[in-house]
């Protein structure tokens, strides 16, 4: 049952995602672009340099006061934790060794979950695909929030606030209610790493260091993709998720004259402050997709030329 009409609510629709339509117009107009097509060699350095610095500052976290170290994973381990996300992302598109060796790609996703705490790698690849395949489908796309979160965190400043410090828990408990899979060996795996890993760390340094740690699809153009590994180029990377995050401002910049027509952000903190404060942005803020049948998804994550 859906909330009184003058409270945002989702969007429901049936017109398929818009990105494999783009996708095959670009390459029409600019196929210039399959040139950013391949893995990026750089990633699996990258990934193993943001594991050490975690590790190093998760060593001399547990000589820190419970308020300091606060402040430090806050302000200094949450742009590590943010950049092992972003290779955990990168891997389940197979962008360190290229689709060609895929255990390898998820071996080192495995190693960048580490410093993270939570086995969730194996998995994510799995959800993260059905989200690019499925894409706003209600029973399929984990990504979508829920009903209940939707009413639980409503149109309140206060509410959507609690929501975005607790959108990890959800993003790590949600697909397991929305569209529980059986585990597979290499996710049992993940699992039986990190659990060991964990009680290696908090062995050695204690409960400290495991501290040491926001139109249907908006791209954000600015400085802070930076910062983030170009996680702002959500167009580009849902047209084209066979190319590395490290090419999709060149995507952006072959294609401008159909990425400029989109509908766009200039400011993160200003995003992030609207979902806040606007009351009529919500979780339920979302288009959702019904089930269409006779409707063929797009079978896997390689686009193919």
């Amino acid at each position: 049952m859906a909330p009184r009409a003058a409270e945002p609510w989702f969007d429901d629709t049936t017109v398929p995602e818009p990105h494999a339509t783009r996708r095959r117009q670009i390459l029409q107009a600019h196929p210039e672009v399959r040139s950013l097509f391949g893995h990026n060699p750089e990633l699996k350095w990258q990934a193993l340099c943001l594991v050490g610095v975690q590790l190093s500052a998760a060593y001399y976290a547990r000589l820190l006061s419970w308020p300091w170290l606060l402040v430090a994973a806050y302000a200094f381990g949450g742009f590590l934790q943010h950049g092992l996300w972003s290779v955990i992302h990168e891997c389940s598109h197979n962008q360190a060794f290229g689709y060609a060796r895929p255990l390898a790609n998820q071996l080192l996703a495995i190693i960048a979950n580490l410093p993270i705490g939570f086995p969730h790698a194996v998995a994510f690849k799995r959800y993260h695909m059905m989200h690019h395949r499925y894409q706003g489908n209600r029973k399929l796309d984990a990504d979508v929030p829920t009903e209940f979160e939707a009413r639980l965190f409503g149109t309140s400043a206060p509410g959507k606030l609690l929501f975005i410090l607790l959108q990890p828990f959800f993003y790590y408990v949600r697909p397991l209610l929305v569209n529980p899979l059986p585990p597979t060996k290499l996710e049992v795996f993940n699992i039986v790493v990190q659990l060991s890993f964990n009680y290696w760390l908090v062995s050695m340094w204690g409960w400290k260091p495991l501290l040491t740690p926001g139109h249907e699809t908006y791209s954000y153009y600015g400085w802070m993709n930076q910062l983030m590994w170009n996680e702002g180029y959500h167009n580009e990377h849902h047209d084209f998720p066979n190319v590395p995050n490290k090419r999709l401002q060149e995507l952006r910049e072959m294609a401008s004259d159909v990425y400029d027509q989109l509908p766009h952000y200039d400011s993160w903190p200003g995003v992030v402050w609207r979902f806040i404060s606007d009351p009529q942005v919500s979780l339920a803020s979302r288009i959702r997709r019904l089930d269409m049948p006779g409707q063929a998804p797009r079978t896997d994550d390689k686009l193919t030329d």
